[in-house]
């Protein structure tokens, strides 16, 4: 099984355990809490592997310190659309934000 394949196992193998826990009542109420804070922290270090950057190198162009990206990006942390924005300007990207 080549890289790519075994990423997209993964990412599959992620969707049907979170599909799974997401009968659990505690799990539902949890996600439903933290989930979507925990959607942008997965995001924000997929995009920082893809660009090749370390958590430090990272932090760097942010102007803050490798373990708060660290927390980022394990969503032990919260943050502010200030940060996002940061983080976005650094990667290269644009933050939006979307209600519906």
């Amino acid at each position: 099984m080549n890289k790519k394949t075994q990423k997209i196992k993964k990412a599959t193998d992620f969707q049907e355990i979170l599909k799974k826990e997401l009968r659990n009542p505690e799990f539902k109420k949890y996600y439903d809490e933290y989930g979507r804070q925990l959607e942008i922290a997965y995001q924000i270090l997929k995009l920082r592997k893809k660009k090749k950057l370390s958590q430090a190198q990272l932090a760097k162009k942010i102007g803050t310190k490798q373990s708060n990206i660290a927390r980022i990006e394990s969503g032990q942390q919260n943050f502010s659309i200030d940060t996002l924005e940061k983080i976005a300007e650094a990667l290269n990207c644009q933050l939006e934000v979307n209600f519906c």
